[in-house]
């Protein structure tokens, strides 16, 4: 509605305009005849439009024959050039109404002949079958990554092997020095924290070392062959007894009895020994160290620890009169850059002049290198290439 136009809408302004011209124009064309006489009044603004509908009803108009059928074909063309848009539109919407009437009575008739095939679907199947068919429909498109984003797929996905490769190799670097201060070994210590170590005490036939400190308990393999693969055989299943010219005592004889074990591996290697030695930087001088062997107790005592080149292998070659203790270890803590030796002096049982020293001929090492860590990822690949394995 237009309140300046009396309240009319533009169509129907449109309209009485329209009727406006036309009756202006048949007054026109019948303004000179004597015949015609009009009396009526003309609207003067568009304010007055409101009351042209009445004005035109009032008005007499007299005509003779011949004028009054040019009049009506004057009134003719006015309707058939403005209400034959008006009927078109009304005829295509009803066409189009009856088509979407006859598109849904289609789609009825083939929901009825669906129901007919089958019979036994009742309406909870239908239901049923509905809301599973919107949640896959849901899921499908929260699984579906939107175009702009699967460029990434390729970065993201190179991004992934890059961060899996750098674990698989460099894990031990993360996860050793963490061991070393969460009980490395598997003991409590309760058990050997009370010994008396001027005491010599009988114990049980299995080898082992005992480090309370570190809670470490572990398996102790003697009399073994120093060649690579059973040193390392040997520390899969526990610490190893390792023996060189100058260092080849075993617990109670005059010389150095050389014990090495892991001190990092592979999170996801299988050895349960592998960060057994990942502690001994934290021994210090005063603090105990226990090997049973043969069903008795050996207490020593560290003495101290130093650093070497993996292959300074004579710096285990021992010329005194004691029985001493040496256990190895890669050091820095995830690599096996250099070895770390603690150094022990027995304690219990006391020592005499009439100790024998090892009577075994130790033959010469064929390795270069002191023991060390398990293969990285990267050198177990590089053996299998080159079936070094």
């Amino acid at each position: 509605m237009d309140e300046n136009s009396g309240g009319l809408n533009s169509d129907e302004r449109q309209r009485m305009t329209a009727a406006e011209i036309a009756r202006r124009k048949v007054l026109e064309s019948y303004s000179s005849s004597s015949n015609f006489n009009v009396e009526a009044r003309q609207p003067q603004g568009p304010s007055q439009t409101s009351n042209q509908t009445g004005t035109y009803k009032n008005s007499q108009i007299n005509i003779g024959s011949q004028d009054l059928q040019r009049y009506h074909s004057a009134w003719q063309n006015y309707y058939q050039k403005y209400y034959s848009d008006y009927y078109s539109k009304a005829a295509k919407n009803y066409i189009e109404t009856e088509r979407l009437k006859d598109a849904r009575s289609k789609k009825d008739i083939e929901r009825l002949d669906a129901e007919a095939l089958n019979p036994g679907e009742t309406d909870n199947d239908k239901i049923a079958s509905t809301l599973r068919e919107n949640i896959q429909r849901k899921a499908d498109s929260r699984f579906k990554l939107p175009k702009k984003h699967r460029k990434f797929i390729p970065i993201f996905a190179g991004v992934f092997v890059v961060l899996l490769i750098l674990f698989l190799q460099y894990n031990r670097l993360i996860f050793a020095p963490i061991m070393a201060y969460v009980a490395p070994g598997n003991s409590d210590g309760s058990d050997i924290s009370a010994i008396d170590p001027t005491v010599s005490t009988a114990v049980s036939d299995t080898n082992k070392l005992m480090i309370p400190k570190l809670n470490v308990d572990v398996p102790v393999h003697f009399g073994i062959s120093n060649d690579t693969t059973s040193i390392n055989q040997a520390m899969m299943n526990g610490v190893a007894h390792f023996m060189v010219p100058g260092a080849s005592a075993y617990p109670g004889q005059i010389g150095n009895t050389v014990i090495t074990g892991h001190s990092a591996g592979d999170i996801y290697s299988s050895n349960q020994y592998k960060f057994i030695f990942s502690g001994l930087e934290r021994l210090v001088e005063g603090d105990l160290i226990y090997i049973d062997y043969n069903k008795v107790r050996y207490t020593y005592k560290m003495t101290g620890s130093k650093t070497v080149e993996p292959n300074d292998v004579q710096s285990l070659a021992y010329s005194g009169d004691k029985p001493i203790l040496t256990l190895i270890t890669c050091w820095p803590l995830g690599t096996s850059r250099y070895r770390l030796l603690v150094q022990a002096e027995q304690v219990s049982p006391a020592t005499n002049n009439e100790s024998s020293s090892s009577s075994e001929e130790v033959k010469e090492v064929e390795e270069t290198e002191l023991p060390k860590n398990e293969k990285s990822f990267f050198e177990n690949i590089w053996d299998w290439l080159t079936g070094n394995n």
